[in-house]
């Protein structure tokens, strides 16, 4: 038995024995911290297990090229969210990139080796901070949570806050966050928005979904995952700069027009202990 079922099935049982109904459960869940506080509690979790797995890279020659970009996004998105964005790079194979409530932002070393230009990074990173701003990742926990009431409902009696209950959930899913379509096209049309004001062309994000139509799906980061639909974001994207010529005139939709991007190969990484 997994420690992850060992943990459900400690917590049905102590559910049984306090004769707790899921109503009792998702009244219980629903008090105590805000969502603000929640969210601040949520990102450190997650923090402090990447840390443990000895997953973050603490000092690379990688920081050199995300870092420029980063600060970018930080300024033109930080007036749209009440914590303060940070970035770091963490080791893992599949290229990817996600960011979790609280504003920590954790960009694989191998999607810098996966994108082609600057402009599809950084339409990348503006995606994934929009789900930050939009509050997505706690709204698909608390759905998340509503589902498994029964199970996990039980843990705040037995000690752990709210945030906590859902930083587990959100811990478990970091690799399989299926946002809702909705959210995936609110995500890419706030992060054009905000690429639109670091001056990154927003066309970026477009191109990448044009660039892997035909990619092998194991290779491709999360954001691209809605693969069937990619190409109706795509055209959410197109009608969206069509419709605000003043923030989206000015860029170019030729890929030609693109900033090739290179990270160095093989640059060496210390980890966070």
């Amino acid at each position: 038995m997994t420690k992850s079922s060992l943990f459900r099935r400690v917590l049905v049982c102590a559910a049984a024995l306090l004769g707790l109904t899921v109503g009792n459960l998702d009244r219980v869940l629903s008090q105590g911290q805000t969502q603000g506080d929640d969210e601040l509690q949520m990102g450190q979790e997650v923090f402090n297990q990447l840390k443990a797995k000895g997953e973050i890279v603490e000092s690379s020659p990688l920081y050199d090229q995300l870092k420029p970009i980063a600060e970018s996004i930080t300024r033109a998105a930080q007036p749209r969210y009440n914590h303060p964005f940070k970035f770091y790079i963490v080791h893992e194979k599949q290229p990817n990139a996600f960011a979790t409530p609280g504003g920590n932002v954790y960009v694989v070393d191998s999607l810098l080796y996966f994108v082609k230009n600057t402009e599809q990074l950084a339409g990348t990173l503006c995606h994934e901070v929009s789900h930050t701003i939009h509050h997505d990742t706690v709204e698909l926990m608390e759905k998340q949570r509503k589902i498994e009431a029964r199970e996990v409902g039980a843990a705040v009696l037995l000690g752990p806050t709210r945030a906590h209950v859902l930083a587990i959930l959100l811990i478990g899913k970091l690799h399989s966050l299926h946002y809702s379509r909705d959210a995936e096209e609110r995500a890419d049309l706030t992060g054009s928005d905000v690429c639109a004001e670091t001056g990154y062309n927003p066309w970026g994000l477009v191109w990448l979904f044009q660039d892997f139509k035909n990619a092998n799906i194991a290779q491709v980061p999360e954001l691209l995952s809605d693969h069937p639909n990619d190409q109706h974001r795509v055209d959410a994207l197109e009608q969206h700069f069509r419709k605000n010529p003043q923030a989206f005139g000015k860029f170019n939709s030729d890929k030609k027009s693109a900033t090739p991007f290179s990270a160095p190969k093989n640059a060496p990484e210390t980890f966070l202990h």
